[in-house]
């Protein structure tokens, strides 16, 4: 193992989430979204260098923990990215640039009526989203009121 650096894969697990909770969290903004993003994106050209594993190829849990802490990078990268696409606030998506005078969710059910999907596209490359649209039969889609 090669993995030398500075930083504990513990370390750099917690940079990641504060980057996340502050950013991503619950209440979001395209500025914060965005800074996020290169946050991320940083932590993940930063992780190889500084990434401490000690031991060796043997059964070793930090080995491994790093591994899932690369794949909570990704996952993280493509959160904000469709975070960032979805312009309103719905359900636990709340855009704060989206949201009526009284503070309410404002909904754009007319552009944001769908699920999304995101497709690897490779290797340092922009994960491409598609969309499904939303039918409803039975329910119509309707404002909900939390006052």
């Amino acid at each position: 193992l090669a993995a030398k650096g500075p930083k504990s894969v513990d370390t750099l697990h917690r940079e990641l989430g504060k980057v996340m909770w502050d950013k991503c969290g619950m209440s979001r903004t395209r500025e914060g979204l965005d800074e996020a993003l290169r946050e991320v994106r940083d932590l993940r050209q930063r992780f190889c260098e500084e990434v401490r594993i000690p031991g060796d190829g043997a059964l070793n849990v930090e080995l491994e923990k790093a591994g899932r802490v690369l794949d909570f990078i990704e996952l993280a990268e493509v959160m904000i990215l469709d975070a960032r696409e979805r312009e309103e606030s719905c359900g636990g998506h709340f855009r704060e640039e989206y949201q009526t005078e009284e503070g309410e969710a404002r909904r754009d059910d007319a552009r944001f009526c769908h699920v999304a999907v995101w497709e690897f596209a490779g290797e340092g490359k922009t994960p491409t989203r598609h969309v499904e649209p939303l039918e409803f039969e039975t329910v119509a889609l309707a404002t909900r009121s939390y006052k």
